[in-house]
């Protein structure tokens, strides 16, 4: 009589140390690391730092739209070199900005464009500043101290991946940065991978891959820093990411295994439990 309170006891033990041991592994399978949502980690924190590029230039390539308009102190003298809008281009914004909504030129898989009076003239390889030096050299000829503006209209970057407004984003401006594009885009989300973002760029007609890492200051001084026309930046998954996609994928198999191991445990527990008490 005196024994039986100690098997009871003893069957408690044994109990809690198996549903102990399930809920311990349980916890463990559910955790997840910690990510690190800081950029350039390298940098001082209280000193002030120089890095960066600032030679870059956007160049002009085959297919793209630019907005070229011609002032001077006579209207008339310019006037043949503002030929009237036929058809709007894509970004509107830019086209208003000036008095008299003009015709855009496309430049052909030859680089070239036709100009009014001047005719054909090569402009790929050229950044907009050096075809408006080009163009006012030549428009000399006939008007009296030209100026000439020349605008890229079809300038966009698209970003995908982990970032809160993944799309195509207009650009207003020739110096846009890696990390604008990422600011238009809403910045990461806390599960994008910020030491491996992707850049996709084409380059004579081949695409290339550049990558970043935003933890390491040395990504403003690449030459890839400033973005071109149509470049691609993918920002991919992090590890927490990709594991939660895991689980989702096979959650149910999972829920189920971990059914089953309940309910065997407890069966288990149950016969302990009748084997001691006997």
């Amino acid at each position: 009589m005196l024994h039986r309170p100690i098997k009871k006891h003893n069957n408690m033990k044994i109990t809690s140390l198996i549903f102990g041991t399930l809920a311990a592994a349980m916890i463990c399978s559910c955790s997840t690391s910690k990510t690190n949502l800081s950029y350039f980690e390298d940098l001082s924190k209280t000193e002030n730092s120089s890095v960066g590029n600032n030679s870059y230039k956007i160049h002009i390539v085959p297919n793209d739209e630019l907005l070229i308009n011609v002032t001077s102190t006579s209207l008339e003298a310019t006037a043949e070199f503002n030929l009237p809008l036929s058809n709007p281009a894509p970004n509107a914004e830019l086209l208003e900005s000036t008095q008299a909504r003009q015709q855009t030129y496309v430049v052909d898989t030859n680089g070239d464009i036709e100009f009014p009076r001047l005719g054909k003239i090569h402009v790929a390889g050229l950044s907009t500043e050096e075809l408006a030096a080009k163009l006012k050299t030549d428009i000399s000829a006939y008007a009296v101290d030209p100026v000439v503006k020349v605008v890229l209209v079809n300038f966009h970057v698209n970003v995908l991946g982990e970032v809160l407004e993944p799309g195509v984003k207009a650009v207003t401006t020739e110096r846009f940065s890696l990390l604008d594009a990422l600011a238009a885009a809403g910045d990461l989300t806390p599960y994008g991978e910020r030491t491996n973002i992707m850049l996709i760029r084409e380059e004579n007609g081949k695409k290339t891959i550049h990558r970043f890492n935003l933890n390491d200051s040395k990504s403003l001084e690449s030459p890839y820093f400033y973005l071109c026309q149509n470049d691609v930046i993918y920002v991919e998954p992090n590890t927490i990411r990709k594991d939660n996609a895991k689980y989702n994928q096979n959650n149910s198999y999972k829920l189920s295994v971990i059914s089953t191991v309940v309910s065997a445990a407890s069966i288990i527990a149950s016969l302990v439990i009748a084997l001691t008490v006997k």
